[in-house]
């Protein structure tokens, strides 16, 4: 176990490079073996996430390499429909693979996934659209099932706009003769991308990004180079931590088109934004104002993965903030650990009411996910004194060397290790 050492009080100033999506890396490498050729992804992050998924994918017999940013997937060994159990249970993102190997063995055999706990996620969502495909689905103590060998393309309807399983029946249709047609699909950007990627790799996909995807099915992909977009949660926390300081910083490579509900609340707060099409740079106040409501929704609704950071800078902001999460029931689990640092947060179903308070101070804090985990560090990056996040191992599925961009800017972070 490891964490991180805040010594807050420093003014975030500077410039940094975004790194790109985890959220659109690991639905691509498990896009990778819809096809017998290569594919790279540049710039691709050292995340424990995609690490994860590279062992899954070995396991699955594929070859996996990482040379520097560049992460090669070498599918032509590709064996097993059976999911791995130990390792889908480390990795939610492991469910992606269910509709790219149906779409090679048609049959799959998977275990229900593990990753953060921040609420029940269930597959249901997946199961349903691929069942609409034709697939006869039977779940075993856990262990689910697949037969894909009646598979079939045509309409496909979503109860609730799920980003996973929209992108799963994506892949699962690549490759299917005839027209599929997904209707109330998640319009998340990371399903623009991975469209993108599958008609890099030669299929034949559009719509993503509005309510209906309609892919026609191709008799096979081909490898391809693709360079994923940026990680939009990631500049969203950046931002983050340099307003709760009242700092001043610019980030590159930063996908500002899908960022307007992030930075409406932070012009709320009084923020000065200034964002061109692949740059933003904000200037904080000397004391944030209280933002009205916040709710947590689909894209292009305010973001669930950047409600905990915006939790964390509304308890230093002036007047009383409200949060409702209407995405996963299990985000607030650290309003303890704000309280804890002098925070003033009362918590009420999927509501958080929190009145800013003048001052945090240092304490012991756990992370408990991984957007709760930089949350924390945000607050400890205000807070007066030295603060300690506990299990940050959980931090860096998402970010990259996390302090390393905080230090960067002029914080001072560091990694110690705990026993």
């Amino acid at each position: 176990m490891n964490a991180l050492r805040i010594r807050g009080g420093r003014r975030l100033m500077g410039e940094w490079t975004v790194q790109n999506a985890k959220n659109a890396v690991l639905p691509i490498m498990a896009a990778a073996i819809l096809t017998e050729e290569k594919t790279v992804l540049e710039d691709c992050p050292t995340l424990s996430d995609i690490s994860y998924m590279g062992d899954i994918l070995r396991m699955l017999g594929c070859s996996v390499h990482m040379e520097g940013k560049r992460l090669q997937i070498d599918p032509q060994g590709l064996f097993g429909h059976e999911m791995p159990d130990e390792l889908a249970k480390k990795i939610r993102s492991s469910i992606f693979l269910l509709g790219s190997i149906l779409a090679r063995f048609h049959k799959a055999t998977v275990t229900l996934p593990g990753g953060c706990e921040i609420g029940l996620r269930p597959i249901d969502l997946h199961l349903s659209g691929l069942k609409q495909l034709g697939v006869r689905i039977h779940d075993e103590g856990g262990v689910i099932h697949c037969d894909g060998s009646a598979m079939k393309a045509g309409p496909v309807h979503f109860d609730y706009p799920s980003v996973g399983a929209t992108e799963n029946v994506m892949m699962a249709a690549a490759l299917l003769k005839g027209e599929t047609t997904l209707h109330n699909v998640a319009r998340e950007p990371e399903i623009r991308d991975l469209q993108c990627f599958l008609n890099r790799m030669g299929a034949d996909i559009s719509g993503a990004g509005t309510h209906t995807i309609i892919i026609r099915g191709v008799r096979s992909l081909r490898g391809c180079v693709y360079r994923p977009m940026p990680d939009r949660i990631v500049a969203g926390t950046l931002l983050a931590a340099a307003a709760i300081t009242g700092g001043s910083i610019k980030l590159y490579h930063t996908p500002t088109q899908d960022m307007y509900a992030m930075i409406a609340k932070f012009r709320e707060m009084g923020c000065i934004i200034t964002e061109k099409e692949s740059s933003v740079a904000l200037h904080a106040p000397e004391r944030l104002t209280a933002f009205t409501q916040l709710q947590t929704q689909p894209f292009p609704g305010f973001p669930t993965d950047m409600q905990v950071q915006m939790s964390a800078i509304a308890t230093l902001a002036k007047g009383t903030s409200v949060v409702v999460e209407n995405v996963f029931e299990n985000r607030f689990t650290h309003a303890g650990d704000f309280n804890r640092m002098g925070a003033n947060v009362l918590i009420n179903g999927r509501t958080a009411v929190i009145q800013g308070v003048d001052a945090l101070y240092g304490a012991v804090v756990t992370a408990r996910d991984l957007r709760g985990g930089a949350a924390l560090a945000v607050a400890g990056l205000a807070a007066k004194g030295e603060t300690i996040v506990e299990n940050a191992q959980l931090v860096d599925r998402g970010y990259e060397a996390f302090e390393d961009s905080l230090n960067a800017l002029g914080a001072d972070v560091s990694r110690i290790s705990i026993t």
